[in-house]
């Protein structure tokens, strides 16, 4: 992603040395599987979703553009959330990822 929440911006300054661990524990666990970019963060969007997290919703949306996803497909992973998470969590985490998709054209 090409620039990080600022909360995130501000925990890497403060405390770069666990900002690094954090880092390379996300790469290893990238690389332990099978899985390619744009199918992980399709993944991380719906655990996002579930977990009710904007900043995730929004991070993970322009992560999986940059990993090649389509806008339908990223809303396709977030509409998939309607039978275990309910209506109302769905269209949430629907309006944070289009507004996502949104920004990220800009």
């Amino acid at each position: 992603m090409s620039q990080l929440p600022k909360p995130y911006q501000a925990f890497r300054i403060d405390f770069p040395s666990v900002y690094a661990v954090y880092e390379a524990l996300g790469a290893a666990v990238s690389n332990a599987g099978p899985l390619d970019a744009k199918t992980r963060e399709l993944i991380k969007l719906g655990m996002a979703t579930a977990s009710g997290s904007e900043s995730g919703v929004e991070s993970h949306t322009h992560r999986a553009l940059e990993a090649g996803a389509s806008e339908h497909e990223i809303e396709h992973a977030v509409m998939l959330a309607i039978n275990p998470l309910g209506f109302s969590r769905m269209m949430a985490a629907l309006t944070w990822a289009k507004k996502a998709i949104a920004n990220h054209k800009k």
